[in-house]
């Protein structure tokens, strides 16, 4: 699937790292800055994570709230939030459901090698639940300061 600046975000239903259901429509209201990565703890994710949560009280004053998605385990994502003390939520998306909605599990080329793997990609969602913009050219390490502007 293919989404598009304007159009309405794909609704979601997940599990979280403790197993509760988080849905994209229970944060109607707010902006929503919904990340997709590859796997928790290896370089380039950490630095996503650990800039997003040294900037964290400045987009929750900008009416943020910050979603991670990747395909790792709750398990895995409870070490990574412990590790680096992550103040927002990830969703173990372990059956690639919401990363087939919003088309970020795709076919990779890395160093002569191609595998289906998470595009590391960031949809920004309005307070109407619509996509205002997409961030395809995340830097790891200046994520926050993308998705403020």
């Amino acid at each position: 699937m293919t989404i598009e600046i304007g159009q309405i975000a794909p609704d979601f239903s997940a599990k979280d790292q403790n197993g509760e259901i988080i849905t994209l429509s229970q944060f109607k209201g707010k902006k929503v800055a919904l990340y997709f990565y590859p796997r928790d703890s290896t370089p380039g994710c950490t630095a996503q994570a650990c800039d997003l949560r040294d900037n964290y009280q400045t987009l929750l004053e900008q009416d943020f709230v910050i979603l991670g998605v990747s395909t790792d385990t709750e398990k895995k994502h409870q070490n990574f939030i412990a590790k680096y003390n992550l103040p927002f939520p990830l969703i173990a998306d372990t059956e690639k459901d919401v990363h087939e909605l919003y088309g970020t599990w795709q076919l990779k080329k890395f160093m002569g090698r191609e595998s289906m793997g998470t595009v590391r990609t960031t949809f920004i969602i309005d307070e109407n639940g619509l996509i205002s913009d997409i961030i395809s050219k995340v830097k790891t390490k200046e994520h926050a300061a993308q998705i403020l502007k």
